[in-house]
């Protein structure tokens, strides 16, 4: 990645609560973002993804290290940083009560906007996000992706330069999360820059610039996303085998490949880097398969994915927390409903 920074991360730590129990959400972090490109953040549930969103957007200070956001620190100048950011979080932080246009204008006079410029930049951002026909309506009565695309286009009233989007596209279907690529796509296309956290993996693979991956508050992994593919190098073996006997068949190609063999999921597949030489050890794993009695419902040799690489460097699939989806400690949930509030910027 070349050009102006945008965002700069330099070596930043945060922990929460105090010992025994304190938590390192992040532990020594760096990563940079050049202006006019998509960064993809990606990590397993409780990473500290959020976390970092939230010391960037200025909603809490790091410990150590620092933070700056077109060449202002976040701890010294947040008043500045807010100026020049937009941030979407994981949940859409929309009044149901409102209409969708009352609640852009409402988020244009936090701003600091007049009424009149609130109202000309809520019509244009309901157009561009095609809500003008709800434009009117409550939001109580909007959809999921529509109340995602409201709460992006809110985030975008104050003309941001950085833009971050804390896994936008949770709890979309495939047709809403495919408009609110497109839309990501013509931000950038204008300039904004954009820094992106996602459990969607084919989501950085579309349209991250670069993908960073992080895991127990530490950066494993950096690079485009291509590179990481090639890191795993050669091809990998798809297996599916009945889900009840996804233990035995890892047993049974244990030290088959040149990594460690993964599940992926709950319906009994599961993955093996093969290297350079696929169609051997595709030949040796089906003979232990069968000398197990392990019926083989699926086998593909491909070249790898961001799953791929994923399971490689983390050891669990996307979404799925170190102690089964443990939560990152500034993410917004029941017990911490502030995180998911939408702060004037």
């Amino acid at each position: 990645m070349s050009g102006p920074i945008s965002v700069l991360v330099e070596n930043v730590w945060k922990t929460f609560g105090k010992p025994p129990k304190a938590v390192e959400a992040l532990r020594g972090i760096s990563f940079e973002v050049p202006r006019g490109q998509v960064l993809g953040l990606l990590g397993p549930n409780g990473a500290g993804k959020t976390t970092a969103v939230r010391v960037l957007t200025t909603l809490i200070q790091p410990d150590r290290g620092r933070a700056e956001v077109e060449g202002l620190d976040v701890c010294k100048s947040p008043a500045e940083v807010r100026k020049v950011i937009g941030l979407a979080g994981q949940f859409a932080a929309v009044d149901d009560n409102l209409t969708g246009r009352e609640n852009v204008e409402m988020v244009g006079r936090l701003y600091h906007l007049g009424a009149k410029l609130a109202r000309k930049r809520a019509d244009e951002l309901l157009e561009r996000l095609r809500l003008t026909d709800a434009a009117d309506r409550p939001v109580r009565t909007y959809s999921g992706g529509m109340r995602r695309r409201l709460d992006v286009g809110a985030s975008l009233v104050g003309q941001p330069r950085v833009l971050m989007l804390d896994e936008p596209t949770t709890g979309l279907d495939p047709r809403s999360r495919a408009e609110m690529w497109e839309f990501i796509r013509d931000l950038v296309a204008d300039g904004a820059t954009v820094l992106l956290t996602t459990q969607y993996l084919e989501e950085a693979d579309q349209l991250a610039d670069g993908i960073i991956v992080i895991d127990h508050g530490k950066v494993i992994a950096r690079g485009t996303s291509q590179e990481l593919k090639d890191s795993i190098g050669g091809d990998v073996l798809a297996v599916q085998v009945a889900p009840d006997r996804v233990a035995a068949a890892l047993s049974a190609v244990a030290g088959l490949g040149v990594g460690e063999a993964h599940r992926e999921n709950d319906e009994g597949h599961f993955s093996v880097p093969a290297g350079q030489d696929g169609p051997g050890l595709l030949t040796e794993l089906v003979r232990r398969l069968d000398a197990a009695t392990l019926p083989i419902l699926g086998l593909e040799l491909r070249r790898p994915s961001l799953d791929d690489v994923f399971l490689n460097l983390t050891g669990r699939p996307a979404g799925e927390g170190e102690t089964g989806g443990a939560a990152d400690p500034a993410a917004p949930t029941p017990a911490n409903p502030e995180a998911a509030v939408k702060e004037p910027v």
